[in-house]
């Protein structure tokens, strides 16, 4: 008997306890990240709104009704300078790994966010041992750009931030249209 497949689609309030749980499970055990308290219903909930109101993307994979992960993206700096560059966040629950979830989320996000006219795509990747999100966004295009050294402590020992980027559509091939 074959699982049902996973599904990608637009977050909706009702997600957002199965947000919050995948996120928190992210916090409290994992190096993906690197606040040390988990958040709650309400501070998941303004952000999800921020990122909407922003008209940018806050996809979840489900498979079955159950909520996988989820992924969004958001600007990599408020500057106006930085407006096609947008940085993505995916964080899966820790029985979703390795089934293509985060694959899945990241192929849909980057296509959303091309759509949207985004140009590049940065990946702020705590910890480089993360092999996982390293790998998933290899595997989507993305390249090494740089490393943060010993940027955070969590769970007692330093942890580096992998930077990796991937253009989206034209990237700097051309400028944007008058007006953008």
């Amino acid at each position: 008997m074959s699982e049902s497949p996973i599904t990608i689609r637009a977050s909706t309030a009702a997600d957002l306890p199965a947000i919050t749980a995948v996120y928190g499970w992210n916090v409290l055990h994992g190096t993906g990240t690197f606040e040390l308290e988990a958040p709650d219903l309400a501070e998941m909930t303004r952000r999800r709104d921020d990122v909407l109101s922003k008209g940018l993307p806050w996809l979840v994979a489900e498979r079955g009704g159950e909520v996988l992960g989820y992924a969004y993206a958001n600007h990599f700096r408020p500057r106006r300078a930085y407006r096609f560059c947008l940085e993505d966040s995916i964080y899966l629950s820790d029985a979703a790994r390795g089934q293509g979830a985060g694959k899945a989320l990241l192929a849909a996000l980057m296509a959303q966010c091309e759509a949207l006219g985004a140009r590049q795509m940065l990946a702020v990747i705590g910890d480089s041992a993360n092999a996982g999100s390293i790998g998933v966004h290899r595997s989507l295009g993305f390249e090494h750009t740089g490393l943060l050294k010993s940027a955070g402590w969590k769970f007692d020992r330093w942890l580096d931030v992998v930077l990796m980027q991937r253009a989206l559509g034209s990237g700097d091939a051309v400028p944007p249209a008058a007006g953008q």
